[in-house]
């Protein structure tokens, strides 16, 4: 199992949701976070005073995947949060160690 955590756009959340149940994922945890790579931010004007906005906002994707459709759902969040500029996002791939459904009790593959 793997957990897929993927840093995107905001307005680009519901696309990568409807990605990723057309392929038959059916689970994914999103996060309003805010952070900044290479887009580095921007300068904005409030009230007269010329400020620097270092943080961005994004949506932080967690996704637990069974291994045989890993490459598929990188490829769905790839696909559809994709924009060609800056600051389209990231894609991390972590190991799953155990999953645990609190209701049933079901582990591992069953419990995604």
């Amino acid at each position: 199992m793997k957990l897929i955590t993927a840093i995107i756009k905001p307005f680009k959340l519901d696309d990568v949701r409807e990605a990723l149940s057309d392929i038959g994922v059916a689970g994914v945890t999103a996060t309003e976070v805010k952070g900044f790579g290479r887009q580095k931010g921007h300068t904005e004007l409030y009230r007269g005073a010329e400020y620097v906005v270092d943080f961005l906002p994004k949506i932080k994707l967690e996704i637990a995947v069974a291994e045989g459709i890993l490459d598929a759902a990188i490829n769905a969040i790839a696909k559809a949060a994709n924009t060609g500029k800056i600051g389209d996002g990231k894609i991390f791939v972590t190991n799953l160690e155990q999953v645990i459904r609190i209701r049933t009790g079901e582990t591992g593959e069953d419990a995604i």
